[in-house]
């Protein structure tokens, strides 16, 4: 299921001399200025940079504003961060003249009172708020006394969301001045491999972006970034403010060899399960709609135009019903109906003449709501593997009828009992969007905060597209009793095409060999389980005492002081010092089930002849030409495998011709290559004896 916010981050930088707000100064001519380039009442903010790296969908993200004060007297700045709701904060400091300041949280009163006496003795000091439920909103008042440098710097964290097939990092840039140095860079690394990487701006034309951005991926990397010039940044050739306004949007998704993957480090997993090509489970939705007085003009007119273009998109295997409530409550059927045309083009008509007046009776729209599906699925009227779903969209607070948040809580989840999910939908800021979270969340389902804005019906319509493609429901994540601690979310109501679900545990064993993974769920034909077998063999890596544990599962390389170690997940380990050999450990996996092979590590040398002629061991010493001769070819006692003669370091051997696998080209069944064998444990072949080149230990 998509976040309920995307991953966005909205910054902005300003001298604050206004009581409140960010006033927009008017576009200047350079002809007109009387302050020099990219300093505006005395601020200069001559460096910004947002820095993203991106490791198995978890981003780190670190905001950097440095500024400094070129007036004569000091001034007051403002820095606001607006950051996801799923996003948390790790770390916030001011640097002040080269003195680093780490952020303290103080009681508001306290911290207020403090920042005030400094400010009235004109020294650097910084004031944090936090405005918004869940830090939406991070705020930092610095006053930077005359010709001091301040630099901000903010640091948080979060899990990216799968969202329509993409995983989405959303940045509102404002920086609200030319600033010298502006940059967003984003690295990204996923082991499953990259499959797309794109990049996109609202505020800038796709030929000032195009020699402004660079994006690339490869493998398992991709990099983003964007260093827009001054002169790319001003809103006109010959005005001195930023046209950097808007939406910088990064989008990729990853390989998707098989439905899930786990990925273990340090003992801990993540299991991501995302499948593809499943049919879609058809659905039974209920749209509870506010068209109380509050409603009127444009909001119920976007309400509209959103509602006739859902009902172009849906299916005619779905059901569906309009609950309308203002002072009291009305349907548009007494049951539900499914999506034939002619059903689709009523629905339209009564879309149309939707009109908003009276009151808001939250409770009894959505009672309404729930008790027609539950009604339609105890007399089987829908189909028996169809989903049900309930979308409630509202601007305002209860104030008829049941009002009391609380109750109104209980009454809805009684209802639902757990068989459904409930989506509110929030209209606008004059309403308690945290009793429609509380509400949704505890009936399996999300709120999603409807911006009062041009675009409010295509928030709509958005929403929408994340919940019409359910392609199985009652999703279960299973794992072996008493091998998993601190597991998350294991359940899920649906799993929405082009959505992720995401688990994560600990092992209870460090050192656990391997163990199973079975997703369950109810798909549109039948049930269905996925099976990933997890196997986390270790590979631990030494650097004197340190060492560092990775398993065959990982897709990882560690490069120090000219060597490098790179696994390739499932597939082998290469070695190279610098320039010069590469050695390859291929695992090589037999049949799970076989009685008595077992998985075996195969070990190869690359590009050999760079070995030191001194090299030696029971395959060293070949890795340098030697001369050898082979005659006299005869039939051996296998008729199929002649023997012959072989001259070698002054010795006359019998040898016997036969066949090898070669794994260096095709890691999983190999290539057969021609060959001589030599008998008797490679006497007269090799240096010494066999028993010279074995040892007890391997370390």
């Amino acid at each position: 299921m998509a976040p309920a916010q995307w991953p966005c981050l909205i910054l902005a930088l300003l001298s604050c001399l206004a009581a409140s707000g960010f006033p927009r100064s008017p576009s200047r001519p350079l002809g007109k200025r009387s302050l020099p380039e990219g300093v505006v009442d005395g601020i200069e903010v001559y460096s910004t940079k947002i820095s993203c790296k991106v490791t198995s969908r978890f981003a780190h993200n670190v905001v950097t504003t440095r500024a400094v004060n070129r007036a004569d007297t000091a001034k007051e700045v403002s820095f606001d961060v607006e950051l996801p709701k799923t996003a948390f904060i790790t770390n916030f400091t001011l640097t002040i003249d080269g003195v680093t300041y780490p952020g303290n949280v103080k009681e508001k009163e306290v911290a207020k009172k403090q920042y005030e006496k400094a400010v009235s003795q004109g020294k650097t000091a910084g004031l944090v708020k936090a405005s918004g439920r869940k830090l939406e909103k991070f705020t930092v008042s610095v006053n930077v006394a005359a010709g001091s440098k301040v630099s901000f710097e903010l640091t948080y964290e979060e899990l990216l969301k799968r969202h329509k097939g993409k995983y989405e990092m959303y940045l509102k840039v404002q920086p609200k001045q030319l600033i010298k140095h502006f940059e967003i860079e984003a690295d990204i690394f996923e082991p499953q491999g990259i499959s797309m990487l794109d990049a996109e701006a609202s505020f800038i034309t796709n030929d000032l972006l195009g020699s402004a951005l660079t994006k690339s991926f490869s493998g398992k990397k991709g990099h983003v970034s964007f260093k827009p010039s001054l002169d790319q940044q001003r809103s006109c050739p010959t005005c001195t403010d930023s046209l950097l306004k808007g939406d910088f949007t990064i989008t990729y998704d990853v390989n998707r060899e098989s439905p899930a993957n786990v990925q273990i480090v340090n003992g801990y997993f993540v299991h991501f399960f995302a499948p593809q090509g499943l049919p879609v489970v058809s659905k039974n939705v209920v749209f509870v709609i506010d068209v109380s007085g509050s409603m009127h003009g444009q909001k119920i007119k976007q309400t509209k135009d959103a509602l006739l273009k859902i009902l172009e998109d849906m299916k005619e295997d779905d059901y569906l019903n309009f609950i309308l409530f203002s002072g009291d409550v009305t349907t548009w059927k007494g049951n539900l109906v499914q999506a034939t045309p002619e059903s689709i083009q009523q629905a339209r008509e009564f879309v149309m003449n939707m009109n908003a007046g009276g009151m808001t009776n939250i409770n009894d729209g959505l009672l309404r709501g729930i008790s027609m599906l539950n009604t339609a699925r105890e007399v089987n009227a829908v189909p028996e593997r169809s989903t049900s779903i309930v979308i409630m969209l509202t601007d305002g607070d209860a104030n008829a009828g049941e009002s009391r948040p609380k109750k109104i809580q209980e009454n809805v989840r009684n209802a639902i009992r757990g068989k459904f999910p409930l989506y509110n939908l929030g209209f606008g800021n004059n309403l308690n969007y945290n009793f429609l979270e509380s509400m949704a969340l505890e009936n399996h389902g999300l709120a999603r905060r409807i911006y009062e804005d041009s675009d409010a019906n295509l928030q709509l319509q958005g929403f929408y597209e994340e919940v019409a493609n359910p392609l199985l429901t009652g999703v279960e994540v299973e794992y072996p009793e008493n091998t998993i601690l601190d597991l998350t979310q294991n359940t899920y109501q649906h799993f929405y095409d082009g959505s992720e679900i995401v688990v994560a545990g600990r092992l209870v064993d460090k050192d656990l060999n391997s163990f199973k993974a079975d997703v369950k769920g109810h798909g549109a034909v039948n049930d269905l389980t996925f099976t990933e077998e997890v196997r986390p063999d270790k590979i631990t890596l030494w650097n004197g005492a340190a060492q560092s544990t990775f398993s065959w599962l990982d897709t990882v390389t560690v490069a120090q002081d000219g060597l490098s170690v790179r696994i390739n997940r499932k597939k082998n380990m290469v070695v190279s010092f610098g320039d010069g050999v590469t050695f390859v450990v291929v695992l090589h996996q037999v049949w799970k089930k076989h009685p008595i092979h077992q998985d075996f590590l195969g070990f190869y040398v690359v590009d050999s002849h760079r070995m030191s002629a001194q090299t030696h061991g029971l395959l060293g010493q070949f890795f340098h030409p030697f001369e050898f001769k082979v005659s006299d070819v005869h039939p051996g006692s296998d008729p199929t495998k002649p023997d012959a003669t072989m001259v070698v370091k002054n010795h006359r051997l019998t040898v016997t011709r036969g066949s090898q696998k070669d794994y260096r080209k095709d890691v999983s069944s190999g290539t057969k290559v021609a060959c001589w064998f030599v008998h008797n444990n490679g006497q007269g072949l090799i240096d010494g004896v066999p028993s010279d080149y074995i040892v007890p230990d391997l370390f």
